[in-house]
């Protein structure tokens, strides 16, 4: 396997074969600095499709040493000894302990193993090539257009993003409010979707969403047909549009706002993404409104997030009778969420500074409300299995992004919960 070349030793061999000449030494300089930069660009590139989305092991390694530092580092089998002494030399380690890791070795001796298997110049070049071909850019911490909201992830914030779009669409996420809700909404959950939508872009706010069936369409929809600027986070590659039964209205997005992933193109959306995904509308937006949830929806992942960032949260209520606004309802009631009735009350949300209490929802990375109670690895195993084709520990290992000990320790629960199978040459799904 072999990698484009790090930038990061380029200063000291230039600099032995530099004239004296101001402007030689200029141009040397620059030329060193154009390098290092392209190793930071390709080594963040490469992050998105080793590490799954908020990886948090991942983004104490690039925050201590650099992106491109510590992919040679993964890439030269750097012991977890060794790179723990070098992060605790970087002064990151309180980040670390701030999420629990005590022990960053061992830490990070997990993380090696989610990575290494997964390492690939070339996938690297071809999630580059096909990004290129569907004009998805790449956006890294720092630039200009970067939703700033989202470095409050901490070391979950994502190591790079991919986007479609008009740069004015990530400009407005500054002043954005995310609007989430139900995929089977009700006639009732659809209006007021598309009302709230509508009124929150005459007052001036970019719309926020996922992209799903129900609330999220309408609120896009009704955002792009007010002539407003709407966002639209997804689970998989910013090239892959799902559900495929809005091609289509992702297609306008892109065109007239931006479509936003933290996979490189071709990446499948799976259950852990989506959770994953969540987070992102919740923390580049200025606030987040539950327009319309069951009781267990995913929406009220988005919101857990939302209140865990210390972000406004707002919940629509709906008729006491109906299913599908019991988790508004349970916002409002449990969790402090403000009730809200229409786009006036929902822009109050921003600019005030509000006590807002965490959800109780699985504390797993985000939580795993509405998957039946499933930790984080389990979700992640399930979505790697195929119900058809057998496979063995390491292939699953190497498409969730974990250590094949997680992997087995996973098949394991999964096994006694009667929804795998093992074959003779490997687990599917059972039934």
């Amino acid at each position: 396997m072999s990698w484009p070349t790090a930038a990061t030793d380029a200063p000291t061999d230039a600099a032995a074969h530099v004239p004296e000449d101001g402007a030689a030494q200029a141009a040397a300089a620059h030329a060193v600095a154009d390098a290092t930069e392209a190793a930071d660009v390709f080594a963040r590139a490469a992050w998105t499709g080793i590490a799954e989305p908020g990886d948090g092991a991942a983004g104490l390694l690039v925050q201590a040493l650099g992106a491109a530092p510590a992919l040679t580092a993964v890439l030269d089998l750097w012991t977890p000894a060794r790179l723990a002494a070098v992060v605790a030399e970087s002064g990151a380690v309180d980040e670390a302990r701030a999420e629990g890791a005590d022990d960053l070795a061992a830490l990070l001796d997990q993380g090696l193993q989610r990575w290494r298997p997964r390492l690939s110049s070339g996938e690297v070049i071809r999630s580059l090539h096909q990004a290129a071909r569907a004009s998805t850019r790449l956006l890294l911490p720092g630039d200009v257009l970067w939703p700033v909201g989202v470095d409050d992830l901490g070391l979950h914030a994502p190591l790079a993003l991919w986007w479609r779009g008009i740069p004015g669409a990530l400009l407005a996420l500054s002043n954005s409010i995310a609007l989430v809700g139900a995929r089977a909404a009700s006639g009732y959950g659809e209006h007021v979707a598309m009302e709230a939508s509508a009124g929150l872009v005459d007052r001036g706010f970019a719309i926020v969403s996922g992209a799903a069936y129900g609330i999220d369409g309408m609120a896009h929809r009704a955002a792009l047909a007010s002539s407003g600027v709407t966002v639209a986070f997804l689970a998989g590659g910013a090239d892959r549009y799902y559900p495929s039964g809005h091609d289509e209205l992702l297609g306008r997005i892109a065109t007239q706002g931006a479509v936003i992933s933290e996979l490189p193109c071709g990446s499948a959306p799976t259950k852990w993404r989506f959770l994953q995904r969540n987070r992102l509308i919740a923390a580049s937006s200025a606030a987040t409104v539950v327009l319309e949830a069951g009781w267990r929806s995913g929406s009220l992942n988005t919101a857990g997030h939302a209140s865990a960032l210390g972000r406004p949260l707002g919940a629509v209520p709906g008729p006491v009778t109906s299913p599908t606004s019991a988790g508004c309802h349970r916002l409002i009631r449990e969790y402090d969420a403000v009730c809200v009735t229409n786009a006036a009350e929902m822009a109050e949300l921003v600019g005030e500074r509000m006590l807002q209490l965490t959800l109780d929802l699985p504390a797993d990375e985000g939580g795993t409300a509405g998957f039946g109670g499933r930790t984080s690895e389990q979700i992640r195993v399930f979505d790697a299995l195929s119900s058809r084709s057998p496979r063995t520990v390491n292939d699953i290992a190497r498409r969730a992004g974990l250590s094949a000990a997680a992997v087995q320790g996973s098949l394991g629960a999964l096994d006694l919960e009667g929804a795998v199978r093992e074959r003779e040459t490997g687990w599917v799904r059972a039934g």
